[in-house]
């Protein structure tokens, strides 16, 4: 089952600093929201083809662990262990679920949140590489923002297969 309240008291915990129990990237994104899935209870599995599966151990992880555009692409297809599925809207998003970003527009996903709060209706996110916390979702606000940006809404499945 996964813990919400877990996920998002661990991207409390660690949004501005890193967990020395895992490695940490120049682009950390990706990386910290795996951390958060994990703490909310995510199984792993796919070890040790990187890409496969989501998964991490001492000195090795999978693509989708550490990269937005792969953990797009895990969430969507993902039948086993930790799985989600689209909405349409961030106001369809509970508290940790994820947001995968394309602020190009070029159908590459560059960045990923995880929900930690919400204002209203609209969620509120923490991120990793330019560390926020409980940040507008949209990033509008951001250098990172395009007009023509794209956004992918995923609720994590609350049981795991």
């Amino acid at each position: 089952m996964y813990d919400r309240e877990a996920a998002v008291w661990y991207a409390d915990k660690w949004w501005d600093g890193r967990n020395p129990q895992y490695p940490s990237f120049d682009v950390d994104c990706t990386n910290f929201i795996s951390q958060c899935l994990r703490a909310g209870g995510a199984p792993m599995h796919g070890i040790p083809v990187r890409d496969r599966g989501w998964w991490i151990t001492n000195s090795n992880w999978s693509f989708s662990w550490s990269v937005a555009h792969s953990l797009r692409w895990y969430l969507g297809s993902s039948t086993r262990g930790l799985t989600a599925y689209p909405v349409q809207s961030a106001e369809e998003l509970q508290l940790g679920d994820v947001i995968l970003y394309d602020f190009q527009g070029d159908g590459r996903f560059d960045h990923s949140t995880i929900v930690t709060a919400k204002d209203g209706s609209s969620p509120l996110v923490n991120a990793h590489t330019y560390d926020v916390q409980r940040r507008s979702w949209d990033y509008k606000d951001s250098y990172a923002y395009r007009p023509n940006a794209k956004y992918i809404f995923f609720r994590i499945n609350d049981e795991f297969s």
